[in-house]
């Protein structure tokens, strides 16, 4: 096989493996699902998959990836995987801004399963 085609192929087989691996872009247009910003608004009507926003502090470790936050108007449960958590260390005096969404089951209060925290400088 000629080395120009068998390069061409090499590069094809790399591509192929390193594409589907790349992030993908998110819809960031209008919608009719508001984002919550508070604790209390979570609670008082829970929708579930409904974008979050929240201000606050995580008070306590509950169980593996589930911590008690609350943003001052009430408290939750929030579930943060570790490689979520920024660089710098997180405690219960730490301010810091979660997004995520929100998580409701038939037997249990919601949650709020977050995707991205932050440190509030």
């Amino acid at each position: 096989m000629p080395r120009l085609l068998l390069s061409s192929i090499t590069l094809a087989a790399a591509l192929s493996f390193t594409l589907p691996l790349a992030a993908q872009a998110a819809y960031v247009g209008p919608s009719v699902m508001k984002e919550k910003s508070s604790v209390r608004d979570v609670l008082d009507k829970p929708v579930d998959g409904q974008p979050v926003k929240l201000q606050g502090k995580l008070l306590r470790q509950t169980a593996k990836s589930l911590y008690l936050f609350s943003d001052g108007s009430a408290e939750i449960t929030v579930e943060i995987d570790a490689e979520d958590f920024p660089r710098e260390p997180v405690d219960e005096n730490t301010e810091v801004l979660i997004s995520g969404e929100v998580d409701t089951g038939l037997k249990r209060p919601p949650k709020i399963e977050v995707e991205q925290i932050s440190i509030v400088q």
